[in-house]
């Protein structure tokens, strides 16, 4: 806080968010920063951002972040999560990659927009090397219960 209001008094129309010095003008903190294009990351395993949301995620993260193993956790369809379009993305991104590796998806929730899309895009997801993994596990911890994957590495 203290950070933001020295921000704020020593650069009249900026503040900090998230560390990053906007223009209270732009929409967000990425609107004013320029788009640094470099090669790929790979990874291992990689979290779908915010529970697999259209908000932030687009064919771009799948192009640039390439895993073996993604994870979707949404389970909120009225908040679209997972995100449909975020699941095409996916196909799109991998698509581009130029080479076939395989990937594998984890659903961390059996919902309607996933087994949809999985029936809908299972020829697109085979040609691409895109297995979905589906499990019948379940972890009981105290008074709950969830669905649950083993991945080894």
């Amino acid at each position: 806080e203290d950070e933001l209001s020295r921000s704020s008094h020593s650069n009249p129309g900026k503040s900090l968010v998230n560390g990053i010095k906007t223009n209270p003008a732009s929409s967000s903190p990425k609107s004013s920063l320029p788009v640094v294009m470099g090669p790929p990351v790979y990874v291992d395993l990689a979290y779908i951002p915010n529970h697999c949301s259209g908000k932030n995620t687009d064919p771009e993260f799948f192009k640039r972040v390439r895993a073996s193993y993604y994870v979707v956790s949404g389970n909120d369809a009225a908040n679209g999560e997972p995100s449909r379009a975020v699941l095409d993305a996916l196909l799109e991104g991998k698509s581009q990659w130029g080479e076939n590796l395989q990937v594998t998806l984890i659903p961390t929730h059996d919902t309607e927009v996933t087994r949809e899309w999985y029936q809908q895009t299972h020829e697109k997801q085979q040609e691409l090397n895109i297995m979905v993994l589906a499990s019948s596990s379940t972890v009981v911890m105290q008074d709950e219960s969830f669905p649950a994957c083993k991945i080894e590495f």
